[in-house]
């Protein structure tokens, strides 16, 4: 049995519920793995609220990191006893154990922590396609990168300064554009107290950023585009504050031809070769120093309602895990 955060209806935070579920044996192609570290993702947020639809009753969470108990049949690249960590659909991670498919798993090098790695899967390979697999990015482009000190953020902070990009962050406090410009962000903006638009223009001599990266959705999406110069690239890839309405392609053509696309990590990563690539750069950039994640907040497993409050409020910075009962790091 593993105690397992589910919902049985959508809604607040108290809407999650800890009960103990059986884990079982791995089947073909299938591990099972026992948790160190989960993650906690805006996404998950989505998933309680039903804003991404589940079948209900359903195990939320899709990051973790711990030791590997067994592998099914046909598994090569993992072993019994093999550090790893993942991120994975359908939803499951916060739980002690879960059974899941050997292909959404890569083996964790040993320089990387397990709160390191539950910290980063969901939000560095988000990081990692958006800078490497959306639109070609070289150094001396500017980005606009919305809501730069949260979780997602502050990696793209971290790896814009790595690759010699200049990132313009907007973030809701000064304290939290401290915490991104001191994460590599050139600029950052406090969108309570300035028009991010006309500081995002101020900062370009008029031209505008070559790419707008928005994970905040609808309150910032129109002013998104009216930073964006002719040509340029908008990266709608969060709803943070709602889904964004319609687009009127039109608008497009008159703010100067620009281009927009609303990409997941989940199609990045569903080639197997494809993710463990991409997981494989992300770890060279933590082991190199380059992106230096870590997990700002740390609750227990039983405390995910509050998690998920202080995470909707806005009251987190950086990354948060969740520990359960039965780690052993």
């Amino acid at each position: 049995m593993a105690r397992t955060v589910i919902i049985e209806e959508f809604g607040g935070p108290d809407v999650l519920q800890i009960v103990d579920r059986p884990v079982g044996e791995p089947g073909p192609g299938e591990i099972r793995i026992r948790h160190e570290r989960i993650g906690l993702n805006f996404i998950d947020v989505y998933f309680r609220t039903g804003l991404y639809p589940i079948e209900l009753p359903h195990a939320l969470g899709m990051e973790a990191a711990g030791f590997v108990e067994a592998v099914g049949e046909g598994v090569t690249h993992l072993q019994p006893g093999d550090r790893a960590a993942y991120v994975a659909a359908p939803p499951g991670a916060y739980s002690e154990a879960r059974v899941m498919p050997a292909s959404q798993v890569v083996k964790l090098p040993d320089e990387i922590s397990f709160t390191c790695a539950a910290a980063i899967m969901l939000k560095g390979l988000t990081v990692e396609y958006l800078f490497h697999r959306t639109t070609p990015l070289k150094a001396g482009d500017t980005v606009l990168f919305q809501a730069a000190a949260g979780g997602v953020g502050l990696i793209a902070c971290e790896w814009a300064k790595s690759e010699g990009i200049t990132l313009i962050g907007t973030a809701g406090s000064d304290e939290k554009c401290h915490e991104a410009l001191a994460n590599g962000a050139a600029h950052c903006i406090n969108y309570k107290t300035e028009n991010f638009v006309e500081r995002v223009r101020e900062i370009t001599g008029g031209e505008g950023v070559d790419v707008v990266m928005d994970g905040v959705g609808k309150d910032t999406f129109e002013g998104s585009l009216d930073c964006l110069k002719p040509l340029g690239m908008m990266i709608s890839f969060g709803n943070a504050s709602g889904p964004v309405p319609p687009v009127d392609l039109l608008e497009l053509s008159k703010r100067g031809s620009l281009k927009i696309t609303r990409p997941t990590l989940f199609t990045h990563i569903g080639r197997p070769e494809a993710y463990r690539e991409m997981a494989a750069h992300l770890f060279e950039k933590v082991m190199s120093g380059q992106v230096k994640a870590c997990a700002d907040q740390r609750f227990p497993l039983d405390a995910v309602a509050e998690a998920h409050r202080l995470l909707e409020a806005r009251r987190t910075t950086g990354s948060t895990v969740l520990i359960p009962e039965t780690a052993t790091t």
